[in-house]
């Protein structure tokens, strides 16, 4: 592999919580940092890329820790505006859609949402992919793996699934349903065709049942069997105003439901938990389980604001996540950065605990979201971890006023712009605009021409 030096950078964030590097280089080998210091040349092996870093500031590679890349091919729809239903009127809407997706679908929505992602900073993303349409093969997870190779994503597949009828109280139409069987059988071979364990590793898989209230007791007990016996983490949907629903059935909250059955623990982690109170977050945090926290889709539900005050106060682990198109339009995870901050700071006054700095925010989507997925080797910019990284050019006059803080920069100010620069893995994957290796109007066609296979290019669903 190449090696590629990054020289005379005007500032160097190697973590939200370390001093700034100024004027500093990085060179990076064999997909990992070697090394980080002033002149740097001379240590440089011959044939290495130069890349000039005159005004660039330097960060760890953010970490998507929940998404639904399926959920692409249906944005900006105003018939699934979450404002004119209630939650059941609006998902008998849209999980029809859902369930005329094909195997070509699921491929090119990947590719779509990894783009976004990587142009935005983002150099690991962890998709929840629950959509099984009977149509479909069994090969999503597959094909999913083949957009990542594509776009050079360092990818982690979280195979959910649903597999309580609709007659018996899920949300799910029957042809979306599988067995827990299936399901099982089918997250197994997943793990032992893609899973790597090795540092650096660019492809690994999770256990992922979609949610509680959409799954038998059995298929989280099962994955949890399963996911201790491959190595592999678990993940959920949890605390997003389905807890009545499971207090009424099982007798308990999701909280204490999920730890009875051991899907619980620090290899295990949650999407949303907007509803918890403060008791579960306390459980949580001694169990050691994670949270994912989706800014973006409180603006459209409308329901809580997830209280990261108290879970930063209690020790919980937290990283961010775009979640799915269906309750966030873009994945842009650069963007959660901020709006999570600023969505703390709108509801600090109601709140216990004080909001924690931006630097904590920053924190959440670098080395909290490596740590949900249980990785050393990411989220940080230092010798021996992943050559995963963006920079931002802050030669403008967007930046005016800014530079002498570059750990508060993004939560802060916010970045509206894609970043000039995305490296994964030792390989620049983004630079200047553009896709050096991929002919981003190519993919741009095959993209809509595959979406207009299930929806009309205008008007209606």
């Amino acid at each position: 592999m190449t090696a590629v030096l990054l020289k005379g950078c005007a500032a160097v964030v190697t973590s939200a919580y370390d001093p700034v590097l100024w004027d500093h280089d990085i060179l990076c080998q064999d997909g990992a940092i070697t090394a980080i210091g002033p002149d740097l040349a001379r240590a440089a092996p011959a044939g290495a890329e130069i890349i000039n870093g005159a005004g660039l500031f330097v960060y760890p590679g953010l970490v998507n820790t929940h998404h639904h890349f399926f959920q692409c091919f249906v944005r900006n729809r105003a018939a699934l505006d979450w404002t004119r239903y209630s939650v059941i009127e609006w998902l008998d809407r849209i999980y029809p859609i859902f369930a005329r997706l094909t195997e070509d679908c699921f491929y090119h929505s990947a590719v779509v949402a990894m783009a976004e992602l990587i142009k935005h900073g983002c150099t690991t993303a962890f998709d929840h992919q629950y959509c099984f349409p009977k149509h479909a093969g069994s090969r999503i997870i597959d094909r999913q793996f083949e957009a990542a190779d594509l776009m050079g994503m360092r990818f982690h597949a979280g195979r959910g699934g649903n597999t309580l009828p609709k007659s018996e109280g899920s949300t799910i139409p029957d042809e979306m349903r599988e067995t827990t069987d299936a399901f099982i059988a089918d997250c197994a071979r997943v793990i032992d065709a893609y899973h790597d364990p090795a540092p650096l590793a660019m492809r690994q898989v999770a256990v992922a049942p979609c949610q509680p209230v959409n799954c038998y007791r059995e298929t989280f007990v099962e994955s949890v069997a399963l996911a201790h016996d491959k190595g592999v983490i678990l993940h959920s949907h949890v605390g997003e105003g389905e807890s009545p629903v499971i207090e009424q059935v099982h007798g308990m909250r999701t909280v204490d439901y999920c730890e009875s059955l051991g899907f619980a623990g620090p290899d295990t982690f949650y999407a949303h938990c907007w509803e918890l109170s403060r008791e579960e977050l306390q459980k949580m945090a001694a169990a050691g389980t994670g949270v994912a926290h989706c800014s973006e889709p409180v603006y459209l539900v409308g329901a809580e604001i997830t209280d990261i005050p108290a879970m930063d106060a209690l020790g919980l682990r937290v990283g961010l996540g775009c979640d799915g198109a269906a309750s966030n339009d873009n994945s842009n995870l650069m963007h959660c950065v901020h709006s999570a901050y600023m969505l703390q700071c709108l509801a600090s006054a109601s709140r216990q605990d004080p909001v924690p700095p931006p630097a904590a925010f920053l924190a959440y989507a670098t080395e909290g979201g490596a740590s949900l997925l249980g990785r050393t080797d990411i989220g940080a910019l230092r010798p021996g971890m992943a050559a995963d990284l963006f920079a931002i050019d802050t030669r403008k006059l967007d930046y005016v006023g800014t530079r002498h803080d570059p750990i508060s920069l993004i939560a802060k100010v916010g970045i509206g712009a894609p970043v000039d620069l995305t490296m994964i893995n030792g390989r620049v994957v983004w630079q200047n605009g553009a896709f050096p290796h991929l002919d981003e109007g190519a993919l741009f066609a095959a993209a809509e021409k595959t979406l207009h296979t299930i929806l009309p290019q205008t008007g209606g669903l």
